[in-house]
């Protein structure tokens, strides 16, 4: 690395690694260094032979940067602990949040959409071939009866209940090749940036990768569109706007890949299975914290839509505030 100027990059609550950017004229890079002794060496190599094999096959991926002993992954011991050091290429353009959510000057916002849908069905329809060396954990590997119980507080028994329906929903879906694989489990505009010249995304942060449902990446991005219309008082016009908007999404994704019309109607559930996964998010991040569990406004309310089964994360139900959008009574635990 002789010759970059190395800059951190601040963390966010919850984060797992410790990142740089590194940068050299025409050669920038990201380093990461993993210290949380959560994942192990394996985890490490099964993400990083994916990240290499999408990019390989024409995934839109930050690809991974061999070390001079040729490895994906560098490991470090000092003072008897253990780092796990990657290097990526640095993705071309930057974050929607740092262009203001402002999309490409004099382009409609839908080619945005399409094209959120386009990259995503392309890593699906790449990993419907993907025959790992290391393997990535599986979605019930960690989502079981036994976590839930450990994790979510013994004063939220309604939760803990509808927790252990959802999963017992999923695990009578079907699990074969074109509805399960691996899966980004996190893909979102902040795991991305955009060639704004292009239009171009380039997807990163694959940490949370495995094997699971591909309608789960479908599900985060109808989660992460309605950011688009949150402030409009009319639900049917919010409706309106979510139905189009997936649409277009679902347009660039069957570009390059198939999905089928009885795993397109789980939406609503996979939208459960979203809420699901970002309420156990945020406990993990209390416990890790070694903060007493509580419930802000936001949590609340997740909950909420889930201990009352109200569908597409009360988005179009009277339980949602276009004043304070997602927000909920504060409830003690």
């Amino acid at each position: 690395m002789e010759g970059y100027e190395f800059q951190l990059i601040p963390a966010h609550d919850g984060g797992r690694n410790v990142v740089y950017t590194c940068e050299k004229e025409g050669d920038d890079a990201i380093l990461r260094i993993a210290f949380l002794p959560d994942r192990s060496r394996g985890d490490f190599l099964a993400e990083v032979e994916y990240v290499r094999y999408l990019f390989e096959h024409g995934g839109s991926v930050s690809d991974v940067v061999s070390s001079r002993k040729g490895n994906l992954l560098e490991e470090i011991t000092h003072n008897n602990h253990t780092f796990f050091i990657c290097l990526f290429k640095k993705a071309r353009g930057k974050l929607l949040v740092e262009n203001h959510y402002q999309y490409r000057e004099g382009v409609p916002i839908t080619e945005y959409y399409y094209n959120c849908g386009k990259v995503l069905g392309k890593l699906h329809q790449i990993s419907k071939g993907y025959q790992p060396v290391h393997r990535r954990s599986s979605f019930f590997d960690k989502y079981n009866a036994d976590y839930i119980e450990k994790l979510i507080p013994g004063s939220l028994p309604l939760l803990k209940e509808k927790l252990l329906e959802l999963l017992e929903a999923l695990d009578g879906l079907d699990r074969n090749l074109e509805s399960f694989g691996m899966v980004h489990f996190d893909y979102n505009d902040g795991n991305y940036s955009i060639d704004f010249d292009t239009g171009q995304i380039t997807v990163y942060d694959f940490d949370n990768s495995c094997y699971c449902w591909y309608m789960f990446d479908l599900a985060g991005l109808w989660t992460h569109g309605v950011g688009w219309i949150q402030f409009e008082p009319d639900a049917d016009k919010r409706k309106k706007f979510m139905d189009d908007y997936f649409e277009t999404v679902l347009a660039g994704y069957r570009t390059e890949t198939s999905i089928e019309c009885s795993m397109l109607e789980k939406l609503p559930l996979f939208i459960q299975v979203s809420l699901m996964e970002s309420i156990i998010d945020a406990f993990e991040v209390m416990r890790n914290n070694g903060e007493e569990p509580e419930c802000d406004e936001d949590l609340s309310y997740r909950i909420k839509c889930l201990e009352d089964d109200i569908p597409y994360m009360g988005f179009f139900h009277e339980i949602y505030s276009c004043e304070e959008p997602f927000e909920y009574e504060v409830r003690t635990i």
